[in-house]
């Protein structure tokens, strides 16, 4: 997944939009256990805003 500032880019695809979807629940169903495992194996970082987790 990547970021970019709206100036740079129209809207998401129909396609795109299906997939951030089955990402996000995806995501959402995972328990505190399994958001560890994946941030352990490198699969999801922790992003932290001032300092802040």
């Amino acid at each position: 997944m990547y970021g970019y500032p709206k100036n740079e880019r129209a809207n998401i695809s129909n396609d795109e939009l299906k997939a951030l979807r089955l990402l996000a629940k995806e995501l959402l169903g995972y328990d505190e256990q399994g958001l560890a495992k994946a941030v352990k194996a490198d699969e999801l970082i922790e992003v932290n805003v001032d300092g802040k987790a």
